[in-house]
């Protein structure tokens, strides 16, 4: 019988490399997203990190590559979410009502990587900016395909899908700016919220049953006061 190709403890030094890649990319987020990336260093990610620059490079190259993966989760975030519906059993209207709950989800869950490419996008690498703007046309023909499914069925009225694409993405995408985590509604009730104003924007009723219970218009504040 022939070994195993793999050398004992491999399977460790993996989890240990995927777990230093992941503080460096998260001391870099915070760091991005406190200074701007203009103005961070990888001696600063490697300060904050407690370790030399040599950590880092162990698996970046540079600070391009932070700001390169950074950005790129944010948007492959919103695209795994529009990706695992499609495949589900259901209408037009309850794929979209699904949609609207994870497409807001990955956002807020992502909410810094998606500040991070929105005010750092002018310094990926033309390449990168490409690759990415790739997957963010893809989320767009995906999402318009859904749209004209739903026209075609009957269940949304909505003269022009691609400009509703467009408006459904540029909704849930700017949810980044004004969520706050410690806000009045938690992250599932807002997704929920955002995902009921998605069907009404395209002329549907929500397949899941609504929220009971609601607070009173009087006691509403902002998010995140």
């Amino acid at each position: 019988m022939a070994s195993s190709t793999l050398a004992p403890g491999a399977g460790i030094r993996d989890e240990v490399a995927t777990l230093k890649r992941e503080r460096t990319i998260s001391a870099a987020v915070d760091l991005f997203y406190e200074r701007g990336y203009e103005n961070t260093t990888l001696d600063a990610v490697a300060e904050r990190l407690g370790v030399t620059k040599p950590f880092i490079y162990a698996h970046f190259h540079s600070k391009a590559d932070l700001l390169t993966e950074i950005c790129t989760r944010g948007i492959a975030s919103a695209l795994d979410a529009i990706n695992s519906i499609l495949g589900l059993e259901a209408g037009p209207t309850g794929k979209l009502e699904e949609l609207g709950r994870r497409f807001t989800t990955a956002v807020l869950q992502s909410q810094m990587h998606i500040a991070i490419f929105a005010r750092e996008e002018k310094n990926l690498l033309p390449v990168e900016f490409d690759r990415i703007s790739t997957m963010r046309r893809d989320f767009d023909r995906k999402l318009v395909a859904l749209l004209e499914d739903g026209v075609a069925a009957g269940e949304f009225r909505i003269p022009d899908p691609q400009m509703m694409a467009l408006a459904i993405g540029g909704m849930v995408s700017w949810a980044y700016v004004w969520y706050r985590p410690n806000g009045r509604l938690p992250l599932p009730d807002v997704a929920g919220e955002m995902s009921r104003l998605i069907l009404t924007m395209v002329g549907a009723k929500p397949v899941s049953p609504t929220r009971a219970k609601r607070a009173a218009p009087a006691k509403l504040k902002p998010f995140g006061r």
